[in-house]
């Protein structure tokens, strides 16, 4: 039987460690690091990822900020289920209870890919925030007739206990994370990315909550909301992401009433780990820029 990680054995070289702390909010002890002080930033990472992709993002913004970072449901540390499961209203509902449990209320929402589709919902669902970012967000549904085959495929993954465990084997054993990361992001990142990355990809719980995570994604929803989100949105994208293509965040840019831009010339669907100088600069810039 595998394992969940466990923080004492696997969180040993875990980045910033040391501002690491576990809360309990509900049905849920989440991993929450923290830094710096001034006005709230929660960062929201995407599927299959964890804290570690804010490495280096986060104390560029904890300059002049107190920056939040978590550990989703089903994902790296953080222990429980919410009792939304892991849809995308679920994972909301989770992260609004865990801020009203730390008693914060963040001045920007930044998400990344999937972290973004869930800070929209937030936003949408009537949580108050002055402003969204979304980093690469995924915001669009597979098209076509891919949609419903994808979502199947997924849920018949989660059915399949084997099927996790047979993903986190071969992570393990592979030895080619960093090349998987290239082909299937588009992104270029740093040796510690490639390490926490093949920690998470190698273990069969945290894949099991990539898996589910994906299987009850209505982005179709989300579509019809963005209309109504009443928040400042600013969308920040790679234009060689191989997972999102930029056409589909335009798509999406198109629906929402008080959106910026912003295209990252030469950079991928991690774009936030492969120049966090330049993305901590989109963040904080005032105007749309297409490079």
């Amino acid at each position: 039987m595998s394992k969940p990680l466990a923080w004492e054995r696997d969180g040993r070289d875990w980045p910033h460690r040391a501002l690491s702390r576990f809360v309990q909010a509900g049905p849920l002890t989440w991993h929450v690091q923290e830094m710096g002080e001034g006005p709230v930033i929660v960062l929201l990472h995407g599927t299959g990822a964890a804290t570690h992709s804010w490495r280096q993002l986060m104390p560029l913004l904890a300059e002049d900020h107190r920056v939040i970072a978590v550990d989703l449901p089903g994902h790296g540390f953080t222990r429980g289920r919410p009792s939304g499961g892991l849809t995308l209203p679920g994972m909301a509902a989770a992260v609004t209870a865990l801020l009203a449990a730390l008693e914060l209320q963040p001045d920007k929402l930044i998400g990344h890919s999937a972290g973004a589709a869930i800070a929209l919902h937030m936003a949408h669902s009537g949580f108050e925030v002055p402003e969204v970012v979304g980093l690469n967000a995924a915001l669009s549904p597979f098209p076509g007739f891919f949609a419903p085959l994808f979502q199947g495929l997924a849920r018949a993954l989660v059915l399949n206990p084997l099927v996790p465990r047979l993903f986190a084997a071969s992570a393990r054993t592979s030895g080619d994370t960093g090349r998987f990361l290239i082909r299937s992001t588009g992104s270029h990142i740093d040796a510690e990315g490639v390490r926490c990355y093949a920690l998470l990809l190698g273990n069969a719980h945290h894949c099991r909550g990539a898996l589910e995570m994906m299987a009850g994604w209505d982005l179709a929803g989300l579509q019809r909301d963005l209309p109504k989100v009443k928040a400042r949105v600013r969308l920040i994208h790679g234009a060689k992401d191989a997972a999102v293509p930029v056409s589909s965040v335009e798509q999406a840019a198109r629906l929402i009433p008080h959106v910026q831009l912003s295209v990252l010339a030469g950079l991928g669907h991690l774009a936030h780990e492969e120049r966090a100088d330049l993305v901590a600069e989109a963040i904080m810039a005032g105007a749309p820029v297409h490079a």
